[in-house]
């Protein structure tokens, strides 16, 4: 007997279907529906599920937040005061923009070093035209951040058409602006910016009415439910697995919980910063974009394999051009933050340890290394724990030297965690 297979297009009147193999199709359950199936039960099971996978998300991070509020509470008790976490929110925002652009270039499995540079470029085109030259503030700052995006454009050039390395490209990007920044502060150094300007606003600015904070946070938590429960809905039409209403309205208390406590120690100090509420705004914009929208998908899928991407009929290079785009624009961004915090640009802008706390806040947040994986939320996460633990030392009186140590050490159990967790998704079957 000939044991010879004849092979047939997918699809086509001659396959063969094995009755065993189709029936297991049908009865597979997807361990996602083990918590409406099983109740409390069904969460233990979907969590030893994960952990077996390597596929934890932002558990660890939380759980990190948690024991940093605790054990700096426990040595000092201004630590989780109103004007400490306050202030903790505000400046959190500058880096929080940077690694949400550098979170899109991780996503592809690159990096850009230039960041810190073309923030401080930022922050002195704003200075020069408007106290210089008496540009109009707001038309300075739509040419600052359009010159952040044009130069994260220059770079992807360079990556995406030429094929030069990214690294190499952005180091040189590093350099290269810095000099620039520098150039156009000229001798002076530093060039101070008006304090009632828009630019200085954008971190001493706080919505003073109580009722502020609670509506952004009632909006926050009426989003995420309809989001969630429309989603859900959406899935079951499709007959593909979807979260229960039970696990919808859990996740919504607890959001609940997190937004309206912030509200209520928000309005014990000066009431909800505006920085906060752009940033935050931000977060729910390219969140959309990346998990939403078809470009999102295309970003997701270079990270996965660019030929795979490139025989999927993706555009590689419009795609990689656009995404350093994007992170030289928020990059610009930032450094606006920057400038306003300190009211001013000087030579130091963009030096220093920025561009570490940069790509800490993203890798740290939950972004991995190796591309395909992340979501532009683990800036907000990464930068709270970062900033977190530097008020925390700052209150004790710790010096700088100990805080990039702690600082260093806590972003290589990250990295740790992270190449852990591929291998063990491997294991799984998972990558």
């Amino acid at each position: 007997m000939s044991t010879e297979k004849t092979s047939a297009p997918i699809g086509s009147e001659h396959e063969v279907v094995n009755p065993e193999a189709a029936h297991d199709a049908v009865t597979a359950v997807d361990p996602r529906l083990l918590v409406r199936e099983q109740g409390f039960a069904g969460y233990v099971s979907e969590f030893k599920r994960k952990l077996h996978a390597g596929d934890l998300g932002s558990i660890p991070v939380v759980i990190g937040l948690i024991l940093i509020c605790v054990i700096f509470q426990s040595l000092n008790s201004q630590f989780l005061s109103a004007k400490n976490l306050s202030d903790i929110a505000v400046t959190m925002v500058a880096t929080g923009m940077m690694a949400v652009g550098i979170i899109f270039v991780l996503l592809l499995g690159e990096i850009d070093l230039s960041v810190g540079s073309v923030s401080g470029v930022s922050g002195a085109i704003v200075a020069v035209m408007t106290v210089t030259h008496g540009m109009n503030e707001w038309l300075a700052i739509l040419v600052a951040i359009a010159s952040g995006a044009a130069i994260g454009a220059l770079h992807g050039f360079f990556f995406a058409r030429i094929g030069a390395p990214a690294f190499a490209v952005t180091l040189a990007g590093l350099l290269f602006w810095l000099g620039f920044m520098l150039q156009l502060l000229g001798d002076q150094g530093t060039i101070n910016l008006d304090d009632e300007g828009a630019v200085a606003q954008l971190t001493t600015y706080f919505f003073s009415d109580v009722a502020a904070a609670y509506g952004l946070a009632a909006v926050a938590v009426a989003g995420f439910f309809l989001s969630a429960f429309f989603d859900s809905r959406r899935r079951e039409a499709a007959g593909i697995p979807s979260r229960p209403l039970g696990d919808i309205a859990f996740r919504t208390g607890l959001l609940a919980v997190v937004a309206f406590a912030a509200a209520f120690m928000f309005n014990q100090y000066k009431g909800l910063p505006l920085a906060l509420v752009l940033f935050l705004a931000v977060l729910v914009i390219t969140d959309f974009v990346l998990r939403r929208t078809a470009y999102g998908r295309k970003i997701f899928a270079l990270g996965g394999s660019v030929e795979a991407a490139r025989r999927a009929g993706i555009n590689v290079a419009a795609v990689r051009i656009s995404v350093f785009a994007i992170a030289g624009m928020f990059a610009a961004i930032g450094g606006l933050f920057w400038a306003s915090k300190i009211a001013a640009a000087n030579q130091s802008a963009g030096g220093g340890d920025l561009l570490m706390n940069v790509i800490a806040a993203a890798v740290i947040g939950g972004t991995s290394l190796f591309g395909g994986r992340g979501r532009t939320w683990n800036a907000l996460l990464g930068v709270m724990v970062i900033v977190s633990i530097q008020y925390g030392l700052a209150l004790e009186g710790i010096r700088t030297p100990v805080v990039y140590m702690i600082t260093g050490g806590v972003l290589l159990a990250t990295v740790v965690i992270d190449s852990v967790t591929r291998k063990t998704q491997k294991t799984a079957g998972r990558a």
